[in-house]
């Protein structure tokens, strides 16, 4: 078996609302690029680089993408570097990619997605046992409530628990007043049952006003704070500062990245990501360096399709330690029946939604990543 072929599609949906934070600008699904890739045999797997221009690590360490740079970095560098491999060896395909180019991780994460689904197909399993195996059926939900009036907020807050979802992400960082009346709006409107976690993207000007403002955070009874600062000194500090866990998230987008936090005791959970290390094959390497430290993970989105929160949900589905909520969208795909008023995106380029129950998504369980492409809907959908 070898790849052989591609197609390449620029697709963008448009979402039930708008969805920021602290360092972005752009509403999510703005414009992603989708990855067909066609073995010799005629296995087809499918991939999505869901690129953002404003997303990056610590101190522009790892650059923003957009659907244009993806579509250059495959064409000329990556396709190139793995033509005619045989899609089985996941790792040298991702020791060749690397070769071919440094960086670019959203790219690579396409093409790794579409690995995995050719690869699945062919054996007839679903992804998430190609990664190591399905230590759970479902993933419980956080879901991410953007930077927004604190009515509007509170509102939505309210939605999420009548349908179930027991996490809510608040978006913050900005002004530490506005979010300690935020976390104390929500809070009393949801009551003490749901779990409320803080992002502030990194935007807290120092580690000593993150420990500050956390402190009086703590007493809306705060699950954990999600990168309070920029900088693994400085997330250092406020791990060791508070009593509150402390997740990191734009400070951990690689194996290395881990390791250098674990050394400085820089957080207590992990954000993974596909996109972020390049990929489902190494975000399996990430959580099995925080297994070994006793560390918990989530694996977080970057507001995904259908494709790419098949990869998420089959991450999260591998990892014995990647049982905290994750904070991935609820795929919608319209005129389907039966589906929460909870979604990212008002339609989806697959053709059935992942089944929800009691604020869980469940784990797809057909071949590959055990999804159905509705050719219609990229055709529907797509841009130039």
């Amino acid at each position: 078996m070898k790849i052989q072929s591609y197609e390449l599609f620029d697709v963008a949906i448009p979402t039930r609302r708008r969805h920021v934070w602290a360092t972005s600008s752009v509403d999510v699904g703005s414009g992603y690029l989708l990855i067909k890739l066609i073995s010799d045999t005629g296995v087809v797997g499918w991939g999505e680089a869901t690129a953002m221009a404003e997303w990056g690590g610590d101190f522009g360490v790892y650059y923003g993408e957009t659907r244009e740079t993806c579509r250059l970095i495959f064409e000329q560098y990556l396709f190139p570097a793995i033509e005619g491999m045989n899609p089985f060896e996941i790792a040298l395909v991702h020791e060749k990619m690397d070769r071919a180019v440094k960086g670019y991780p959203y790219a690579k994460t396409a093409v790794d997605m579409a690995i995995y689904d050719m690869v699945g197909k062919e054996l007839n399993m679903p992804v998430c046992k190609l990664l190591g195996g399905q230590f759970r059926d479902r993933i419980a939900l956080g879901h991410s409530i953007g930077l927004m009036d604190i009515e509007s907020a509170v509102k939505e807050a309210l939605l999420v628990k009548e349908v179930g979802i027991k996490n809510i992400k608040l978006k913050g960082g900005l002004d530490p007043i506005r979010d300690l009346e935020l976390i104390k709006s929500v809070r009393e409107a949801v009551g003490p049952e749901l779990h409320i976690t803080v992002d502030a993207n990194q935007c807290y000007p120092t580690a000593k006003e993150a420990i500050q403002w956390a402190k009086k955070m703590d007493q809306y009874n705060i699950f954990y704070l999600e990168q309070p600062v920029e900088g693994l000194d400085q997330m250092a500090q406020v791990t060791h500062g508070l009593s509150i866990p402390v997740c990191a998230d734009e400070s951990c987008w690689t194996p290395t990245d881990a390791i250098n936090l674990l050394k400085r005791g820089g957080c207590d959970f992990f954000s993974i990501y596909t996109a972020k290390p390049g990929g489902m094959y190494k975000g399996r390497i990430i959580a099995s360096i925080a297994e070994a430290a006793g560390v918990r993970c989530n694996t977080n989105g970057s507001g995904e399709f259908g494709i790419g929160n098949a990869a998420n949900l089959h991450l999260a589905a591998s990892a014995k330690n990647i049982n905290l909520p994750s904070v991935i969208p609820v795929t919608h795909v319209a005129d389907y029946s039966g589906q929460i008023p909870i979604y990212s995106f008002v339609d989806d380029i697959i053709k059935k939604p992942f089944d929800y129950e009691d604020g869980c998504l469940k784990v797809p369980t057909g071949p590959g990543l055990g999804i159905e492409i509705d050719i219609e809907k990229i055709k529907k959908y797509s841009i130039s």
